[in-house]
């Protein structure tokens, strides 16, 4: 419950009742009644949104009558074409947008609609631990059960994929991961990917990839793995890509979802239930990112590079509060807690309180992520060294 908010009526229903505000968005109300707080709790990028997507927009409002209308369910039939255009050049994979591209409300909406098409009372989807926060509510939202595949954080936060079997009962549904990770910035590697797979094809479910972070992978660019490559995963791949991160477009809540032909119908389904559509004027963005130049995603990456180098030198003069494992990519690192406060919720709410910063605890994220918290680099750099000074100035440097 939000601090402060009216006790829960008894008419709510117990779907609502034993779910939690998102830990991200707590602590961002925290800090809103802060004065003078400095934030690396939310991982909304600092960026604008870059101008070609802004002048399209411009010219839509200006000259075309019906850029406030709705659209079908589906999308735009051009947003349609451009995604399976641009997933085409990037896989290689042919797509029919009828039959494979939805266009929806980002990657939160874009999960929570495939899992009201998926998750009966008491199924399970497996998720990564730690894990996104609100994938782990959302399994719970949609009466299903969040199964957790760790990570092993003193191997760099790498999953076992003989772990993985071994977590799939008859009630799996799918295995939903996000690479890089949120929130320790791990690149999963092709193999453990394409073990994923091969389990999800034996066993009959899905693999769920969310993807809001795979053009910030800041070394070995080139070894990043998508598994959307794989022609023969291709019938157990359910792809969600949203524009929020790449392209600076996180309030315009837009994205698309990849789907095996099988689930195309019941996914507009429940879309059109939820939101009728994804709004007109986000989609026409959309297409503008996806058909105009723009050197925005390079900038974008060098700059987070440099805030992620800046975080870990900031993080290397804190060793007796902070130990972590350098991200590889996405804009989080997860540092353990190795102060005399471990439990992760006291300890950023003690922050808030006594320094005025923000961080997020790490419990919210799975049970491995007790005793961490989360950082995210997003913000500009005054910011980041502004919340690193006060951390000094509460703790001491080594």
């Amino acid at each position: 419950m939000i601090e402060g908010a009216p006790h829960t009526s008894p008419l709510v229903a117990a779907r609502s009742r034993v779910l939690a505000m998102s830990a991200i968005k707590e602590m961002a109300i925290r800090s809103a009644r802060v004065p003078d707080a400095v934030s690396l709790g939310w991982g909304l990028p600092s960026f604008q949104t870059p101008e070609p997507i802004r002048a399209a927009v411009e010219r839509a409002l200006r000259d075309d009558p019906s850029a406030g209308m709705y659209t079908l369910p589906a999308g735009l039939p051009e947003l349609r074409r451009a995604v399976a255009e641009t997933h085409s050049r990037r896989t290689g994979r042919n797509l029919d947008p009828e039959r494979h591209v939805a266009i929806t409300a980002g990657n939160m909406e874009g999960i929570n609609t495939l899992l009201h098409v998926l998750v009966d009372p008491g199924d399970e989807v497996i998720v990564t631990d730690p894990g996104f926060v609100s994938h782990i509510q959302q399994i719970r939202m949609n009466d299903g059960r969040p199964v957790y595949w760790p990570m092993d954080e003193a191997a760099g936060w790498r999953l076992d994929p003989a772990d993985l079997e071994q977590r799939v009962t008859p009630r799996t549904k799918a295995i939903l991961l996000v690479n890089p990770t949120n929130p320790t910035g791990t690149v999963i590697p092709e193999e453990t990917l394409r073990a994923a797979a091969e389990i999800a094809r034996d066993k009959g479910i899905f693999v769920i990839l969310d993807d809001p972070y795979s053009v910030f992978v800041y070394e070995d660019r080139e070894r990043f793995f998508d598994l959307c490559c794989v022609p023969e995963y291709s019938d157990v791949i359910v792809y969600l890509f949203t524009f929020s991160k790449a392209y600076a477009m996180s309030g315009w809540r837009v994205g698309y979802m990849i789907t095996p032909e099988a689930l195309i119908g019941e996914i507009v389904k429940m879309h059109d239930l939820a939101m009728i559509c994804t709004p007109r004027v986000s989609q026409i963005g959309a297409t503008a990112a996806l058909r105009e130049k723009s050197p925005h995603l390079d900038e974008f990456r060098d700059i987070l590079d440099r805030r992620r180098t800046l975080v870990c030198e900031r993080l290397d003069r804190l060793p007796h509060v902070f130990e972590y494992v350098r991200p590889d990519g996405a804009y989080y690192v997860f540092p353990r807690i190795v102060s005399e406060e471990q439990n992760s919720v006291r300890f950023a709410h003690g922050l808030l309180d006594e320094a005025r910063v923000t961080v997020t605890p790490g419990s919210a994220f799975g049970p491995g992520g007790e005793g961490h918290v989360r950082m995210a680099y997003c913000v500009a750099e005054d910011q980041i060294n502004l919340a690193f000074d006060r951390l000094e100035a509460r703790f001491g440097t080594a």
